[in-house]
């Protein structure tokens, strides 16, 4: 029996989440951009480290909205003949960037107000408060923006978290403002720098984790190559399955291939079919390569490789 390929591009253009995120996109980084220039003018106005760091921050995610804008865009793009998948990798190399500027802009915010703990100064509490309450809301607004792709794509979840991180962190300086006003504690504004800077890395670490993951082929996170193994190893007609491969060919799209020893009691062409909805229903898979052998060229197969 000839080997039979399988190739499914069904589905190709799913799970990219709704199209108005390229809206998204735009609007909080010009939300953020202006936030970013009014906590710089207040931060050296009013000698506060915290809003300063707070704006160095808001520029690195800036900085990650625009990577991350640009990876949603390169998953648009069309297939040629050089690039036979795109640029969908794109959104993955970005989300890597993305938590890799993070932790980067945090270690350093973290250090600098480990410097600042040992000679504290006082701030313009007051001052800092009002921006930082602004920041509360512009960021809770850029991040509803995001909240609903965050389920199905991580590179939009990326964008949300980072809002989201960004919102605690204008609440967190909010508190040591009122804490200074309260108690005169010149020491509260470094110290919550240091707290910002631990709550985000800790939030951050996952993302950063699964993209450099992704990077290198791994399986994405909600698939488990037994439980697809056993699948498709459960379709009547197949003996066995071999050379079965899982990656993300983007944050949101998964792709496969596999060998599928059949029996020649039933059609290659049911098995396919049969293959193709256990993949689509029950692990998301939309970009499916199969191939298909009978079994005494299984064992050829098996045998030459050894």
């Amino acid at each position: 029996m000839a080997h039979t390929h399988a190739h499914d591009h069904h589905g190709h253009e799913h799970g990219h989440g709704g199209h108005g995120h390229g809206r998204a996109f735009a609007i909080g980084i010009a939300l953020n951009l202006g936030f970013v220039a009014i906590e710089v003018w207040y931060g050296l106005q009013t000698g506060s480290l915290a809003l300063l760091a707070d704006a160095a921050h808001n520029l690195g995610d800036v900085g990650g909205l625009l990577l991350a804008w640009m990876a949603y865009a390169a998953t648009k793009l069309k297939p040629s003949e050089h690039k036979t998948y795109g640029w969908q990798r794109g959104s993955i190399l970005a989300s890597f960037i993305n938590a890799a500027i993070l932790l980067v802009a945090m270690g350093s915010l973290g250090w600098e107000a480990i410097q600042r703990l040992q000679d504290p100064t006082p701030i313009a509490a007051g001052t800092v408060m009002v921006v930082a309450a602004v920041g509360v809301l512009i960021n809770a607004l850029t991040a509803a923006l995001f909240m609903s792709g965050g389920k199905t794509d991580m590179n939009i979840r990326g964008a949300f978290l980072h809002m989201a991180a960004d919102a605690l962190v204008s609440l967190g300086v909010i508190i040591a403002g009122a804490l200074y006003l309260w108690q005169g504690w010149t020491w509260i504004d470094p110290l919550t720098g240091i707290i910002i800077a631990l709550v985000v890395i800790f939030g951050t670490w996952s993302l950063f984790r699964q993209s450099l993951h992704l990077l290198f082929d791994g399986v994405p996170e909600h698939i488990r190559i037994p439980e697809v193994r056993e699948a498709l190893s459960a379709i009547t007609g197949v003996a066995s399955v071999h050379d079965l491969h899982v990656w993300a060919m983007s944050t949101s799209e998964p792709a496969l291939t596999a060998h599928l020893v059949v029996r020649e009691e039933r059609s290659g062409d049911g098995i396919l079919r049969d293959a193709q909805v256990v993949l689509h229903e029950r692990f998301g898979i939309h970009h499916i390569t199969l191939q298909l052998e009978a079994e005494p060229c299984a064992e050829h197969c098996a045998a030459d490789k050894h």
